[in-house]
């Protein structure tokens, strides 16, 4: 069963800023062991169950990664001062090259992995990226960036994923969040990535203000309210939503035929935008039923 709602802004709460933060920066110490946290209490008694559990300690495995990596090499001022003077995103995704911080957290994960319950394709597939060579993985790096990946290979890539997330989150959380501005529509103002989500917060300075949420560094950008987070449009925008869960949504437009989940974190703060969009697949599955393509990017449900 699907419901249609009338766009609508709920109240701000008296005394609450009216103008929120344009950017709010991840912490990479507690985003990654969260989200774990969350996929194992959405695993309880759900049709996905053993996927969940699986990026559960997927997801473990990344905090557990962050512990003695070397500082990432951050942009040059120079360049942080040119991408604010043109309004591009100081972490460019186009020219990244792997640096010792990311080889580390690549190595590192994969070898964390390894201790991961999984099918047997799946540990084919961590074998396979484990043991690919310099210029095979640089390609698979590339892919993931360029929001690029082969189905064929799929799984392969998921690894590296997880590590580029861990790797861009401590690169993001590094920079200015004032200095941040806005880029385009659907472009995360940090590194040009597009978002898994959007969130309507519920934390102090932004009450009720809606934030999409980068799937890649995990920054936070505010955006408008009842306005499509590809295109832009705010014409012909509405949400739908699984039976009686209008905790997450998919805010659906006619204008590009696409759509965003947007999440009430307000009313329950442990949704997570990675981990509530990838158990919420009944949604999408009935979201694409209806004519409407995903418009976000989420390593772990590509092919959908």
């Amino acid at each position: 069963m699907s419901g249609v709602s009338t766009p609508r802004h709920e109240p701000i709460p008296i005394g609450e800023v009216a103008e929120p933060p344009f950017a709010h920066l991840p912490d990479p110490s507690t985003l990654f062991e969260t989200r774990a946290a969350r996929f194992r209490v959405l695993a309880e008694g759900h049709q996905l169950a053993p996927y969940l559990n699986f990026l559960a300690a997927l997801s473990a495995a990344q905090h557990e990664v962050l512990g003695g990596l070397p500082a990432p090499e951050m942009p040059a001022a120079d360049a942080l001062a040119l991408a604010r003077q043109h309004g591009m995103p100081p972490l460019d995704r186009g020219k990244f090259t792997a640096d010792p911080a990311f080889d580390e957290t690549l190595e590192g994960l994969f070898g964390r992995a390894t201790a991961i319950a999984m099918p047997e394709p799946a540990r084919e597939a961590l074998r396979r990226a484990s043991g690919a060579d310099a210029g095979e993985r640089a390609a698979m790096v590339r892919a993931v960036l360029d929001d690029a990946i082969p189905v064929e290979r799929l799984a392969d890539h998921l690894f590296v994923a997880a590590a580029l997330q861990v790797h861009f989150a401590r690169l993001s959380a590094r920079l200015d969040a004032k200095s941040l501005k806005e880029i385009g529509d659907g472009v995360c103002p940090a590194c040009g990535g597009a978002p898994v989500a959007s969130l309507v917060v519920g934390r102090a300075g932004a009450h009720n203000s809606r934030y999409c949420v980068c799937s890649l560094c995990a920054t936070q950008w505010n955006y408008v309210r009842i306005k499509c987070a590809v295109c832009g449009s705010t014409k012909g925008i509405s949400y739908q939503h699984v039976e009686h869960d209008k905790q997450v949504r998919a805010e659906t437009c006619d204008t590009c035929h696409s759509y965003v989940k947007i999440m009430q974190q307000i009313q329950n703060p442990a949704l997570d935008p990675v981990a509530d969009d990838v158990a919420s697949l009944a949604l999408d599955l009935m979201v694409r039923e209806l004519g409407y393509r995903r418009g976000a990017v989420n390593p772990f449900m590509l092919g959908y």
